[in-house]
């Protein structure tokens, strides 16, 4: 092979390995901030040897009887595509059968992920919705977020959260105000801080297990949008 040839391919082939070093910091730029892809289309908690694990109701909003013999605490994030899966898919059943029928309780928490821009706030609007109405409107305005958010950070526009508390009928000058003060922001902090401590750093991730008279359930992990039939089972079992 001539000289000229030589230095043509020794060409080439500086150019691909530049080129593909080129690719792989633009990926690592891209990605050094964002959670591991789950590998089952389900955002995942870090793995346990299934053992209960106690877990705080705190103070966060309940759906359903505070007697109930079960109770289901849900760490969760407005903007996330498989919390609101569950939302579409699972949580209706749940209600149906369960929540609504006096055998489980279920407690929500927050757990707005940083990478999701409008998490945060959206969670802040519902415990303001809260201050307001109480535990019910809650999760009226809870159920508005998760309907009408397309999900993955910024689905749902901040513009809209005052324009849900006009529908449901809150006073929105208060709203906006309890908003804008950042009055439940140590709120969601807590929730953030407590889902750390439990193992709960995916979500959703859930806790189901039998009601105590201090909150503080041994509850059994449930990560990710799984199918009713899951939490079913759980259920059942510890209703017996």
């Amino acid at each position: 092979m001539s000289g000229e040839k030589i230095k043509i391919v020794l060409l080439i082939l500086g150019a691909f390995v530049i080129g593909s070093l080129w690719t792989k910091v633009q990926y690592l730029e891209k990605t050094k901030n964002q959670p591991p892809l789950p590998t089952n289309n389900v955002a995942q908690a870090p793995s346990d040897n299934g053992a209960p694990i106690k877990v705080s109701v705190d103070d966060d909003p309940v759906l359903g009887d505070k007697n109930a013999k079960i109770t289901l605490i849900d760490f969760s994030d407005y903007e996330c595509p498989f919390c609101k899966r569950h939302f579409t898919d699972t949580y209706p059943q749940l209600k149906k059968d369960y929540i609504d029928t006096g055998k489980v309780k279920m407690v929500f928490r927050d757990l707005p992920l940083n990478f999701h821009a409008n998490a945060a706030r959206e969670a802040e609007a519902a415990e303001c919705a809260r201050k307001q109405g109480g535990d019910a409107v809650y999760f009226q305005y809870h159920d508005q977020i998760f309907t009408k958010t397309t999900s993955n950070g910024t689905g749902l526009a901040l513009e809209q959260l005052p324009i849900i508390a006009k529908d449901l009928k809150l006073n929105v000058d208060q709203f906006q105000q309890c908003l804008d003060s950042g009055e439940f922001k140590n709120e969601v902090e807590k929730d953030l801080a407590d889902a750390a401590k439990v193992g709960a750093t995916g979500t959703p991730t859930f806790f189901i297990g039998r009601s105590t008279a201090d909150g503080v359930i041994d509850g059994i992990k449930i990560v990710g949008a799984q199918p009713f039939s899951a939490f079913k089972a759980i259920i059942d079992e510890k209703l017996k």
